[in-house]
């Protein structure tokens, strides 16, 4: 691997620098805690679509799946095809629903605060309660930015991995305490258009250097070819069908991930959902399948094997040792770009939700808007804190981090959320029986691993179905919320 050069030291500190430079820049435009957290509902399709995906691929797509693909191979495809699915479903079919009844719903700012308003619970119960979850996964999921962060630092400049992830946390904190939700966005827009590039770049000139996709394919099949047979895995063993629906189930996750639906609740008109949504899938389809033939040409072109957690270093060794300096600080940027991009959006959405659920209903119901806005940017520097604490394990694997909190959100939330929107006779004790089934499933799954599945399908399904029983149980909704349903339907059914 080549020792880090001037060239690309450089690009690293401007990017840093311009990250930055973006949140102090809306430090002065932020003055109210709607501004902070849904930046007044003014996102433009194009930012929308790529801050969605920016946040939602995180490191994860440069860094944890290139790896499940360089160990396991075209397994690795099964989850991309599932995300696939998952994405242009969750545009298709969530988006335009959720823009039109957050507004409905008391301008709802945050998924919690939606669920409330839009039952009428004025015991705050929900949105506890979702305040709670979103606590316990979104650490977890900011933990797996920051050990990403971590082995960009460690691999590229070689310093300690703890000093390593201070400093890439300490510049997402920074931008995403001064400039909330638009600065969030810009940067993530900007982000999205860097990992698009950075994850076509590399696999293409391995692929060029090596003599072309005939030439990998065959190292790869002289190296192992049971990575090119998505139906086994890599020492040869078949894969089960529980082990294939639990990789395709990834694609379940997207009905409930905070960080990507509070994009759909802040685009500027519902009309400009459909734009959004080409350009998401376009993006999402590109990315997705370059990430897993970065592991596998990384196979064919990287000479000493990379065993272990080393496997999710396969893009940033491929970048330093087949592209020039400067491109490759750019490149490398995009693992950057990928990491702050999530771990921003997380970070914001968890204080949103700890400030405007948790502070406002339960602490001080009278507290102004100004207040609300310096606890959101407090909140941020206590959940980053307790993120970074579960990071500092450097043995630690992205995928995983982010596979158990993914399974968290998806089991607890979308459930909830596919209820709420396209069930007239969903129930609010219904949403509350489904939230805590589908998030104590994936926590107490996580921890025995029956049979293998991957715990959001339990944890999903067994959500759905204590949200038929118990709003079967309970009394029918009130006027007010079904006529308030059935206009939102109507509303949606006119979008298209």
């Amino acid at each position: 691997m080549n020792a880090i050069s001037p060239e690309t030291g450089a690009v690293f500190l401007l990017y840093l620098a311009a990250m930055t430079g973006i949140g102090i820049f809306y430090w002065q435009k932020t003055a109210s805690v709607s501004e902070y957290i849904l930046g007044n509902r003014d996102l433009g399709w194009f930012v929308t679509a790529l801050s969605a995906e920016a946040s939602d691929m995180s490191g994860w797509l440069l860094i944890g799946l290139p790896g499940l693909a360089y160990a396991c191979g075209l397994q690795a495809g099964w989850v991309a095809l599932g995300l696939i699915a998952g994405t242009f479903l969750n545009w298709k079919f969530i988006a335009p629903a959720l823009r039109l009844y957050s507004r409905r719903a008391g301008d709802a700012l945050t998924i919690p605060e939606f669920f409330r308003n839009r039952f009428h619970d004025s015991s705050d119960q929900v949105g506890i309660i979702c305040a709670v979850f979103i606590l316990i996964f979104f650490v977890i999921y900011t933990s797996a930015q920051f050990v990403a962060g971590g082995k960009l630092f460690e691999t590229v400049f070689g310093i300690d991995y703890r000093i390593a992830i201070l400093i890439g946390s300490g510049i997402v904190i920074a931008y995403t305490v001064t400039g909330g939700f638009r600065a969030v966005c810009v940067t993530d827009t900007i982000q999205g258009i860097m990992m698009f590039f950075a994850i076509l770049i590399v696999p293409v000139t391995g692929m060029i250097l090596i003599g072309g996709p005939g030439a990998a394919i065959s190292a790869v099949m002289h190296d192992n070819p049971y990575l090119l047979n998505p139906f086994v895995g890599p020492d040869g063993t078949p894969l089960t069908f529980i082990a294939i629906i639990s990789l395709l189930a990834w694609g379940l996750g997207y009905f409930g991930q905070p960080h990507i639906l509070v994009r759909f609740m802040a685009i500027r008109k519902p009309e400009e959902i459909r734009n959004a949504r080409l350009v998401a899938t376009a993006w999402v389809c590109l990315t997705l399948g370059a990430a897993v033939a970065v592991g596998l040409v990384g196979r064919a072109v990287l000479t000493q094997p990379l065993p272990g957690t080393a496997s999710e270093t396969v893009f940033m060794v491929m970048t330093l040792d087949l592209l020039p300096s400067l491109l490759a600080g750019i490149v490398l940027c995009g693992i950057l770009a990928a990491i702050m991009s999530t771990a921003s959006s997380i970070l914001l959405v968890t204080a949103s939700a700890l400030s405007e659920d948790v502070y406002l209903p339960l602490i001080r119901p009278r507290a102004s808007g100004l207040e609300l806005l310096w606890v959101s940017r407090i909140a941020v520097l206590i959940i980053a804190g307790l993120a970074l604490l579960l990071a500092l394990n450097p043995e630690s694997f992205v995928f995983s981090l982010v596979a158990y909190a993914w399974a968290g959100f998806g089991a607890a939330f979308g459930p909830a959320v596919l209820a709420s929107l396209f069930w007239r006779r969903t129930t609010r004790n219904g949403i509350l029986a489904g939230i805590i089934a589908g998030g104590l499933t994936v926590l107490v799954w996580k921890q025995f691993a029956f049979f293998g599945l991957y715990e959001i399908l339990p944890g999903f399904f067994l959500s759905m179905a204590a949200i038929w029983i118990v709003s079967r149980l309970s009394p029918v909704p009130a006027p007010a919320i079904t006529r308030e349903f059935d206009q939102v339907r109507e509303e949606t059914r006119r979008l298209g």
